[in-house]
């Protein structure tokens, strides 16, 4: 205790002595807004000003944990129970989470050495403070000294400390329940004051870890490049030369096959900018992905996760199943799951200062619901709302794991994994917090050429697949142009008669926002139609905005069919769907309901698709709160059907015989 307290004077003489000396400048906090349809939903860590936090730790404040150690019968997560109290409370203290837990202050050392140096007789004590905990930093630099936080990193998640007990502010003293999950580092807890705007550091909790921190988890399936291959993806803390990473799986009850794993990362230096190359950096681990090569159709596996250490200990994960994809063509059910813009939410309820992502926990518990009676999901944009705050991707992929460890889960990128100033994405804002796709590019795999260019197309049974990046150039004659007329083009619609296009962006019809009843990009429009119209798109699909608006089979602004619920005979006209209502702030819609309009709701909610047989698909809308029906139609047709000439939309022909 007694170390502890000098420790405190240490530091907080250190800063008085940075303050009287003029030499740091913190620049006055922001909170950076949301672009294209997000509603009013700013990442609540944003709102934290930790580069204003100052050391003022006191003697009679404490913050303590239990239990000490995490996950001893192999969880991967665990609730914790924080008690703490201050003879100073008020209504805006709050209690942050950490980690790594011994989080660091930047002490400017050389310029204030070189400053104390001078002086040395007067300070004396504070040079043997400055080298004893300064030597230790981890701070890292940034690319403005001026700004570099004199806290390290944001925190991965706070709460107010009145948020269980109205009487903080009287009593001083409060607990608090936090869930935890296996993040790879250990865990401290820290009560501020101040506010989110002016934090002051009143105490700091001991610290807690998971037994294995280092444990393969959350790991996220996806197709592979063949309809018979599935990739794995995982997280763990072990580099290739720590353990040799791979995955055990097979038919239950039979021999087991091994199949070797790739092992990734990446580091400060490959974020764009800020908060992702600043305080919002945090070491994303290791990732891992391994391919399930020739798999034999609609067939269940197990599978587990290992790291085999050098002296052949292997730490295994849980074990998980999965149905392997039908052959391309096969006529049997086959259900798919369209949704953008989830993002992700605490079930503690930390990190909701502003409600950030209302509806993401219902759409994600929904889905979880019905996992048996679906076989794919597509999540078409804004992933994790992580914004550059790189720990709230494990909180997301820990969030989807009972349905990414069971389903494919196809991503598709939107402007909040994507763009940046000055990054070549199509859009020059800031949405992703200075990610520029490295993380949604990482965390998941998807079948493309290059997946720094996020589009890409798969078949599964009935279904083919083209899926757009809305946040690269895909106008006529660009790069994505082509590959999205090959993907629509190379469909056969005999044996894959539903052929669905999705990006995140709206590329097409959405009645929100606009005095005139018509939003989207309109060069999307332009460019696409006529390829949507030539190869007989049957649904698009958009994120976005963030609400639920299905249109009439549409081309060039008119409705091509009257039909409402059921559709059938030639496809002579593409219905597109907004269904950006996952989980984030809803947006409401314009002043005018065009005609094409034909179901529109402010809700959050996700699509369901069920391909019966070859001539039969039902289309059901179902909100998140309760998983019930609110809109569906169905679509039937036979082959001949999609071949019929319809406007643009036919081959050309001649008289010869």
């Amino acid at each position: 205790m007694r170390v502890q307290l000098k420790k405190m004077k240490c530091l907080n003489y250190l800063w008085l002595s940075i303050t009287l000396l003029g030499l740091v400048h913190f620049p006055v906090a922001h909170s950076r807004g949301s672009h294209g349809g997000d509603g009013d939903g700013v990442q609540p860590l944003s709102k934290i000003a930790i580069h204003r936090a100052v050391y003022e730790l006191h003697e009679n404040a404490s913050v303590k944990t239990l239990p000490l150690v995490l996950g001893t019968k192999g969880e991967d997560f665990q609730w914790i129970d924080v008690k703490f109290e201050s003879p100073n409370p008020s209504d805006d203290d709050w209690i942050a989470v950490f980690s790594p837990a011994n989080f660091k202050f930047c002490l400017l050392c050389l310029t204030f050495f070189v400053v104390l140096l001078l002086s040395c007789k007067a300070h004396c004590k504070l040079l043997i403070c400055l080298f004893y905990y300064g030597s230790s930093s981890t701070c890292p630099a940034t690319d403005i000294m001026e700004e570099a936080p004199y806290i390290c990193s944001a925190p991965i998640k706070y709460k107010f400390a009145n948020d269980s007990n109205t009487d903080y502010a009287k009593t001083g003293k409060a607990n608090l329940k936090f869930r935890l999950i296996n993040q790879r580092e250990d865990f401290s807890f820290a009560l501020f004051s101040g506010g989110l705007s002016n934090p002051k550091l009143v105490a700091v909790s001991n610290s807690i870890s998971f037994a294995n921190p280092k444990a393969p988890l959350y790991p996220r399936l996806a197709q592979g490049k063949s309809w018979n291959e599935m990739s794995v993806t995982w997280t763990s803390g072990y580099d290739i030369n720590e353990a040799v990473p791979f995955v055990e799986w097979g038919f239950k009850g039979r021999p087991q096959i091994q199949s070797p794993a790739g092992t990734l990362t990446f580091g400060r230096n490959s974020m764009c900018g800020t908060p992702a190359r600043t305080f919002g950096w945090r070491d994303p681990g290791f990732i891992h992905t391994s391919f399930l090569m020739d798999l034999w159709p609609n067939s269940k596996y197990s599978y587990k996760l290992g790291h085999m250490l050098h002296n052949g200990t292997i730490i295994w994960s849980k074990t998980y199943y999965f149905k392997s994809s039908p052959y391309p063509g096969q006529n049997s059910l086959q259900r798919v799951v369209i949704f953008g813009d989830m993002g992700k939410a605490e079930r503690d309820g930390s990190n909701e200062y502003s409600n950030y992502q209302p509806g993401s926990l219902n759409t994600t518990d929904q889905i979880i619901k019905d996992l048996d009676n679906i076989d794919i999901v597509f999540h078409i944009g804004d992933i994790s709302y992580a914004n550059g705050y790189i720990s709230q991707w494990d909180q997301f992929t820990a969030q989807v794991e009972p349905i990414a460890s069971t389903l494919p889960y196809m991503i598709a990128s939107g402007n909040h994994e994507r763009d940046v100033p000055g990054s070549g994405s199509f859009y020059d804002g800031n949405d992703s917090g200075g990610e520029c796709g490295v993380l949604a590019e990482n965390m998941f795999y998807v079948p493309a050429e290059n997946r720094a260019k996020f589009w890409y197309s798969t078949k599964f049974g009935m279904f083919h697949f083209c899926i757009a990046d809305s946040e690269h150039d895909w106008r006529e004659g660009s790069e994505q142009y082509k590959f999205i007329e090959k993907c629509l083009a190379s469909a056969d619609r005999q044996k894959q008669p539903w052929l669905i296009f999705a990006a995140h962006r709206v590329l097409g019809y959405s009645s929100s926002y606009w005095k005139d009843g018509s939003f989207g990009e309109p060069m999307g429009r332009e460019s696409l139609q006529k390829l949507w119209q030539k190869y007989k798109v049957d649904i698009a699909f958009f994120g976005h905005v963030h609400n639920y608006e299905r249109t009439c089979p549409i081309y060039q602004n008119q409705c091509m069919n009257s039909e409402k619920s059921h559709y059938s005979g030639t496809v002579n006209g593409t219905i597109h769907v907004v269904v950006g209502g996952g989980g984030s702030h809803l947006t409401k819609f314009g002043e005018t309901e065009p005609t094409w309009s034909i179901y529109r709701d402010v809700d959050f909610g996700f699509v369901k698709l069920t391909s019966f047989n070859h001539s039969w698909l039902l289309f059901e809308y179902k909100k998140s709160s309760d998983g019930n029906v609110y809109d569906s139609f169905t679509i039937s047709r036979d082959y001949r059907d999609v071949l019929a000439c319809v406007y643009d939309g036919c081959e050309p022909t001649t008289l010869a015989s």
